[in-house]
């Protein structure tokens, strides 16, 4: 049985801990500092029967009190998206011995579009001799980890398409307030302006996906628009009418001289009529697969985040990403 430290306790982390304690994982420390949520119960949090954990503000004064032999193997970290802010969370962890599986968009990838801050975690990780990675199920799956997988058939590959659609009618409310559902169009493009507005994580997937395909991109584009309700939408975390934004489409490329080699089209909206992923492999052969429905955001990234934790367990020290740690699969903790 495999004991977790969960650091962040938002809806992300809270659904992790449900799937955690349901697969055989021990929550055996907790933290966060929102003022709503420091002294009470990780179960009760949760929405779950407590478990006898009590959530501290700081990784130090959840790890204080415990017994040697409740200490935790591994760090879950669910905070946010922003590989900056994520520093001093890493650091903290770190100093306790702890590995990291976070799902901090930005670590998934961030050599190329943060390589200054990508070596400072680095030179932690290997400080404290301990393995940090970053996942989800995009960044960190479908739209780059996967189709690297699918070119392991190729005799050769000439480009890489992917497309993923997906109703935000059934995810959580900060991921819905994160694409723009229900804001004007004005108020779209300022949070747009502000950065505070968008899917977090297509630069990454696109620089992942170069960097196994061995590509060295002579160019890189990426486009950001609201998507329109056509018509009053009443299926998200509130009504949206005709004419409001609905979501967000992202389109990204990449380019080898003139050639565009990566295509990365991400549409996600409140009232999106057919949800799915698309994944194109042109080459030699030419692979074309369709998931019908596509994949629950939610649910995948905290089932692969929790599956992630026996490869990171088992990889050197160091700032790792999805293309080289073992390969990731579904494992019980209780086998």
């Amino acid at each position: 049985m495999i004991k977790i430290l969960q650091v962040g306790m938002g809806p992300l982390g809270q659904k992790t801990v449900k799937f955690a304690l349901e697969r055989g994982f021990k929550i055996v420390a907790a933290c966060d500092p929102a003022p709503d949520k420091v002294g009470r119960d990780v179960g009760e949090v949760c929405g779950l029967k407590k478990i006898g954990v009590r959530i501290e503000p700081t990784v130090d004064l959840a790890l204080k009190k415990l017994a040697k032999n409740k200490k935790p193997e591994i760090a879950v970290l669910t905070t946010v998206s922003s590989l900056v802010k994520l520093v001093p969370q890493v650091e903290a962890i770190a100093k306790k011995k702890l590995s990291i599986v976070s799902t901090c968009e930005e670590l998934v990838y961030p050599w190329r579009t943060q390589p200054a801050v990508s070596k400072k975690l680095d030179k932690i990780c290997k400080k404290y001799k301990i393995a940090l990675l970053g996942t989800g199920v995009n960044p960190g799956f479908l739209m780059d980890y996967l189709p690297t997988v699918f070119t392991a058939v190729s005799q050769k590959v000439d480009g890489i398409r992917i497309s993923r659609i997906q109703d935000a009618s059934v995810r959580r409310i900060p991921f819905q307030q994160k694409i723009g559902a229900g804001l004007t169009t004005a108020e779209f493009r300022l949070k747009e302006k502000e950065g505070t507005l968008r899917h977090v994580g297509l630069a990454e997937s696109l620089d992942l996906l170069a960097n196994r395909m061995g590509w060295k991109l002579t160019k890189k584009t990426e486009t950001l628009n609201p998507v329109i309700a056509q018509k009053d939408i009443a299926s998200g975390y509130k009504p949206i009418p005709a004419g409001i934004a609905c979501g967000v489409e992202q389109v990204a490329k990449g380019y080898v001289g003139e050639r565009e080699v990566i295509t990365l089209y991400f549409r996600a909206a409140v009232g999106e009529e057919k949800s799915f992923d698309t994944i194109v492999v042109e080459g030699e052969p030419r692979i074309n697969t369709t998931i019908d429905g596509g994949v629950n955001g939610d649910i995948a990234t905290c089932a692969i985040t929790l599956n992630a934790i026996d490869s990171v367990l088992k990889s050197a020290p160091g700032l790792r990403t999805m293309s080289d740690v073992m390969p990731v699969t579904y494992f019980n903790s209780k086998r």
